[in-house]
């Protein structure tokens, strides 16, 4: 049993596996320095990188694409990605949260799904390494996974959920699984478990399914290390058929998820425990002066937590695995392949940004004066109160140190250009300018199982002991739909008959009475038309003074709902291209779904 007296902890636990090497213990001993952690974002570009890993023979090859090595695998027939999307889908319950899970008996379930496959006897040769835990599990598993590729091994990822394309769950060194390898193995389980179906034993659900396939990826694909993030809890997940891991990890335990793992944090433990073989250890937090002047490559302080429960992970799989006493020595230095791995680590959707340039404009330098109006897109998926938190702290120190190097940039600019015409500008006008041209917008929504009676405050409270306000809220309903699982070239309707927006309009209400401090009077709710032409606010709705409350029949002075995020999208672009003098900070947060499709969008 794990147990704290916080709700939310913030160090990491390792468990070791027993079978077959016996006990060790992690030999992390950093210590935690406030003082280092810098208020900071990253931008990684991975275009035409190529990735070293190596085979069991310990020769180095150099990998530039993740073809099918295993020749049994083509003749296999390789239908259209929709069909297997379709079929996929075809696997989603209609189970609501707090409702018992469909079959009871699980992890007896899947060791016969393995079975069938022929799978069951080579799980335990993948190497593996097993996250659980309520938040920063998915990154965990990331830092991981770039750590061990920097010190020269095939890697294979299995987290999720996805954001844009359910490839984006199978990660092979580094990189999502190709289409084609996809269906060829997508199939080759698909007809398999199919063939293999009776009235005790139908086709699996969805994440057993996806479980098992990412299995079946890693094992033929001859990973060196399978880095496996738990879906739910951990000693009833699917994912704990697992019986040999090389080593496992707990990240930070908060309250989530409650109606099916408990609600107390000595129960959700138990849950997150379940996946241990071993008593557990606790890792020291990370002393990021061993980054040698490198930034993490997720950006957020709550990153260090993670990163220190990766290094020991990694730490310790290479010690089981044999490999620490042949690439390093025995102290307390962090190698230089675990700085290289977690400052190129890069995880969509987590504390990302995504700078979108005006349609009219191909220039990318920042405030730049040729270049126009900006908008930005400040992305994290964060949906639990003790997420909800890290994400405002994360956003006010990424827009806090954007204007501070965009105050270093406009000073220069405009110094330079004062000295050709003879005269300086006063300062104080220059920040007074630059005070302006910054409006902050929150781009929210959230599932109706979550409590934004929560979640909202926290978000507003955080960034405003910051200094960090919003000027505009903006809600929406998300693209995707839990009942079908979709591609990144999926076809996006524009269809807004029979749309339901009495959630959004709750939304609003809840964010009119945090910032106004009372009950929203006007029934918008009521008065909105989806035919009507003022469907989207003037581009004025942003920029305008709103101390008036003034408001139209399908907008408030300060917030919004629209019906449709494509048209959110546009919007926003389009008001950027009317206003080049005014940039745009858009928080886009409360819902995983929301950021994938915002990314969808801002893809295409």
């Amino acid at each position: 049993m794990i147990t704290t007296s916080n709700i939310y902890t913030k160090c990491g636990m390792v468990g070791v596996s027993h079978f077959p090497w016996g006990h060790m213990k992690s030999t992390v001993k950093t210590k935690w320095v406030y003082s280092c952690l810098p208020a900071f974002t990253s931008i990684n570009n991975f275009a035409g990188q190529r990735f070293i890993y190596k085979t069991s023979s310990e020769v180095l090859f150099e990998r530039e694409s993740n073809a099918v090595t295993d020749g049994r695998l083509q003749n296999f027939p390789v239908s259209s990605y929709e069909t297997a999307m379709e079929k996929i889908s075809s696997l989603i319950t209609r189970q609501r949260r707090g409702e018992k899970p469909p079959i009871s008996n699980k992890l007896e379930i899947m060791s016969l799904y393995l079975k069938i496959l022929g799978l069951d006897e080579d799980i335990n040769k993948l190497n593996i390494i097993h996250v659980a835990g309520t938040k920063g599990k998915g990154s965990t598993c990331i830092f991981c996974e770039a750590i061990l590729r920097e010190c020269g091994f095939r890697t294979g990822v299995f987290t999720s959920p996805h954001l844009i394309d359910v490839r984006e769950r199978f990660r092979i060194d580094g990189i999502d699984i190709s289409e084609d390898k996809f269906l060829q193995y997508f199939w080759d389980c698909w007809n398999r478990l199919e063939e293999n179906t009776t009235e005790q034993l139908s086709m699996p659900p969805l994440f057993l399914f996806l479980t098992i396939l990412a299995f079946k990826i890693f094992i033929s694909e001859q990973v060196d290390a399978a880095i496996i993030e738990v879906g739910l809890g951990g000693k009833e997940d699917s994912t704990n058929v697992i019986k040999e891991p090389t080593v496992c990890g707990i990240t930070s335990l908060g309250m989530d998820h409650t109606e099916i793992l408990g609600d107390t944090l000595g129960q959700i433990a138990s849950h997150k425990a379940g996946i241990f073989k071993v008593p557990l250890e606790v890792t020291e937090p990370f002393d990021c002066k061993q980054m040698k002047g490198l930034e993490l490559g997720l950006s957020g302080d709550h990153q260090f937590y993670n990163a220190a429960l990766a290094v020991s992970l990694s730490r310790c799989w290479l010690q089981r695995t044999g490999n620490w006493g042949k690439k390093y020595q025995k102290d307390s230095n962090l190698p230089d392949e675990f700085i290289r791995g977690l400052s190129t680590a890069h995880f969509s959707g987590r504390a990302q940004i995504v700078y979108d340039s005006s349609p009219n404009s191909d220039c990318s330098e920042i405030l730049s004066k040729n270049c126009g109006g900006e908008l930005i897109f400040y992305l994290d998926g964060a949906h639990s109160p003790e997420s909800m938190e890290t994400c405002a702290k994360w956003f006010s120190n990424a827009v806090k140190r954007y204007e501070i190097s965009s105050h270093s940039s406009f000073e220069v600019e405009n110094a330079e250009e004062s000295l050709e015409n003879g005269h300086f500008l006063h300062e104080s006008k220059t920040l007074e300018q630059l005070e302006k041209s910054f409006r902050r917008i929150l781009l929210f929504n959230c599932l109706d199982v979550r409590n934004p009676h929560i979640l909202l405050p926290r978000l507003v409270n955080t960034c405003a002991s910051s200094g960090i306000y919003f000027s505009r809220a903006l809600f929406v309903p998300n693209m995707s739909k839990y009942s079908k699982v979709t591609s990144g070239a999926s076809v996006i309707s524009s269809d807004l008959h029979g749309i339901d927006l009495s959630w959004q309009f709750n939304l609003q209400r809840i964010w009119e009475k945090i910032t106004h401090g009372k009950e929203m009077t006007t029934l918008l709710e009521k008065d909105f038309k989806i035919d009507n032409k003022e469907i989207l606010p003037p581009h004025e709705f942003l920029y305008d003074d709103a101390s008036s409350g003034c408001h139209s029949h399908n907008y408030l002075a300060r917030s919004a709902v629209i019906p449709s995020l494509p048209l959110t999208i546009k919007w926003l672009r389009d008001c950027v291209r009317d206003h080049p003098s005014t940039r745009l900070q858009v928080l886009v947060t409360g819902s995983l779904h929301l950021v994938g499709d915002v990314l969808k969008l801002l893809k295409r």
